[in-house]
């Protein structure tokens, strides 16, 4: 997993709890990396896991709700740093249902050994879009954090359903509705 995943979420970490949290959930786990994440780096899914997990335990707010909320954090960093990807869009269900075709290769120029979950589109209208998730890693509420934020940017907003495919979580579908 790129490091920027993890430098991204210690500063939300830090933002929302305070840097002791930070200390404490890298102190709680036991991290090949020792906690020490550069944005270019590349380092264990496992290690988000630990500091995911601990972070729950000691705040008592659940994982998936803990990625959702990163998710929409992690949409900062886009904006901020690819605002030119961003710009090629005019309607955030025409960005949403480019993710696999042209913003993942785009993010596969920068970060060429990032896993990055599919993103398949089974069905798109003006006003709707139909996609199935799949990554092993099963976050998708950091997806959905992205995607509420997405309609946010292009001040919209849509319901989006969630409906887990395989009981793990690592394949999913997004039925995205946008309001009128």
């Amino acid at each position: 997993m790129k490091g920027i995943v993890f430098t991204e979420f210690l500063d939300l970490v830090e933002d929302k709890f305070g840097i002791e949290m930070v200390d404490k959930i890298i102190s709680q786990s036991n991290l090949e990396s020792e906690g020490i994440y550069t944005s270019i780096g590349t380092y264990k899914f496992s290690e988000m896991l630990q500091l995911l997990g601990n972070l729950n335990q000691n705040s008592g707010i659940p994982i998936d709700d803990l990625l959702l909320i990163y998710g929409e954090h992690f949409f900062s960093v886009i904006e901020s740093s690819y605002r030119g990807l961003l710009s090629t869009y005019k309607d955030p269900i025409e960005m949403l249902s480019s993710i696999e075709n042209h913003i993942h290769v785009e993010v596969r120029k920068i970060y060429p050994d990032a896993e990055l979950p599919e993103f398949i589109v089974e069905d798109k209208t003006e006003d709707s879009l139909v996609m199935i998730y799949k990554s092993s890693r099963a976050m998708h509420h950091f997806g959905l954090g992205l995607m509420n934020k997405t309609f946010e940017h292009f001040n919209s907003t849509a319901s989006i359903l969630l409906e887990k495919i395989k009981e793990d979580g690592t394949e999913v579908k997004f039925v995205i509705k946008k309001n009128s």
